[in-house]
Parts: C-alpha cells; structure tokens; sequence
C-alpha cells in the first residue's frame, strides 16, 4: 500500500492508474476507522481493480464549539487497518494542503441541507459538499462509497455529482453495528461508560417505529412522538436534537409514513452527537 500526503500526487497516482485502464473506486473517510470504514474498502476492493481510501478530518465542516480538535485520530493503526483491508493507496493530507493560502471557492447544495443535521450544524454541508468535491476531482473515481448512516450526506453527495457532472457513481452501502445496535460511529470513542450505555437506545427507538409502520401507523407525527418520548425515558443523559420522518431521496418532510419515508434522528449526549437512521418503508435493505 503506498501512502500520500500530497494533493498532486494523490492525482498523479490516480491518474497513471486511468491511463492503464484500471478501474478506480474511493473511499472518504475522517479515520478512526471501525468495521464499517473496512465494510467499505472491502466493497471497493470487489468491484475495481484499485482502491483509494482517504483520511481527513476535514475542519470546513465542523462548527464553533464542535469537536474538531477532540475528533479521535489514528493514523498509524488506520494505515494498518487499511493495508489489511486490501486499499492500493492512502491518502493523508493536511488541512494546508487542501485548504492553501487563498482558497476562497465554497460548494453548497440547496434545499437537500436545509433541514435536520444542516439545521442543527449550520455551514456544515458546505464544508462536506466541498471537500468531497475536491477528493473526487483529484481521483476522478469511477466510483466512490460512502456509508448510510449519514443518509442526508449521502443524498447531497448524490445531488453534487450529479449537478456538476462528475463521471463517478455514488454507492450508499448499510449500516454496521455494534452488537448491541449502537450504529458504528468514530465517535462512539468519546462516550464515557454511562453514556455508551444508553446509547444503544438511539437505535431502538427507530425499530419502535418500524413496528408502529408495520402495523398500520401511518401518521409521521404519531411515529415521531412516540420515539421522541421513548428517548426522553430511555436516554436521560441525552438531549434529543431531531426526530423526523422524511422522504429518503428529498430530505424533506411526509405526509404518510407509509413511504417512502425515512426517520433520521440525532442525539446529543455531552460526549458526543450521535445520528441514526432507517426505512420505515422504501425499497433499500434495512440496516
């Protein structure tokens, strides 16, 4: 596996790797990384001949007062765990680099950001939809994987590539867990004991309205309400920041939970915001 830092030579390896008439699939990621990060090399390394992965904590998407410099890093176990999992190249940039003196160029996408986690962390997906935009035009991927977890990211990925044309295809691939159903997040580092133990709580709370959809619910704020108050009871620790039922593909709210729809939810506890998400009805597999 060779490691870069350099966004030039991160283009000009990609680039030799084209000209050969490889196939080329990239993998984002902040680092820190866990079995869901490896799910997704492992799908790269099945379907291209090279496979890309990235690590940067990128700070043009978190806020003031966010956990920027509390984000857990490491990167010589990330770079071993990538060698396992089979990636051709690691890329490792510094935030000079991909942010020079001078850079003045913000891409934003509208109406997909304009609610549940682009409403709680303004300016966020500006920072997302920029440096995903830089990654894939250094790569040029023919395909980039990214995970459902953050489903609203995913759409506005999704969305860029499409509007300004980049010849890569978006694959969205499940969630993984932990055993206990706390969806796989490098921030699940940073939850002390108690809170880790009611986290998994976030997750039970979608499957209650997957029950109630099941059975006939067909009101998205009967759904809604039930799961706000199930984690009122269940996650003292926590504050609740959005529970919505929304259309998967517009990120905007329904009218009948019967689908397509998508509760997504956040939670905040002090150690660390923890999202979630799952189909109440719709064609992808539940995860």
């Amino acid at each position: 596996m060779q490691i870069v830092t350099s966004p030039k030579e991160f283009s000009s390896v990609c680039r030799a790797w084209r000209a050969q008439g490889h196939t080329l699939a990239l993998a984002p990621t902040m680092g820190y990384l866990h079995a869901g990060h490896l799910s997704l090399f492992t799908w790269a390394r099945a379907n291209a001949a090279k496979v890309a992965a990235t690590i940067f904590v990128n700070p043009t998407q978190f806020g003031p007062g966010e956990d920027l410099d509390r984000y857990p890093r490491d990167p010589e176990g990330d770079a071993a765990k990538a060698r396992q999992a089979g990636v051709d190249l690691l890329y490792m940039p510094q935030a000079r680099d991909m942010y020079p003196q001078g850079f003045a160029t913000t891409v934003s996408v509208a109406g997909l950001t304009s609610g549940l986690c682009g409403r709680s962390r303004p300016g966020h997906f500006d920072g997302v939809a920029t440096v995903v935009t830089k990654l894939l035009v250094q790569a040029l991927p023919d395909v980039a994987v990214f995970g459902r977890k953050d489903w609203q990211q995913l759409a506005v990925i999704r969305r860029l590539a499409a509007d300004l044309d980049l010849p890569v295809a978006i694959e969205g691939r499940p969630i993984f867990r932990e055993p206990d159903g706390l969806a796989m997040s490098s921030r699940n580092a940073l939850l002390p004991p108690e809170e880790r133990a009611q986290a998994p709580h976030v997750r039970k709370g979608l499957l209650l309205a997957h029950e109630m959809v099941a059975a006939g619910e067909r009101s998205p704020r009967k759904v809604v309400g039930a799961v706000e108050d199930y984690y009122r009871s269940a996650m003292p620790l926590a504050r609740t920041d959005y529970v919505e039922c929304v259309h998967p593909e517009t990120i905007q709210p329904v009218g009948d939970a019967s689908g397509p729809a998508l509760l997504a939810v956040a939670v905040k506890f002090p150690g660390a915001r923890l999202i979630d998400n799952a189909l109440l009805a719709g064609e992808e597999d539940q995860s």
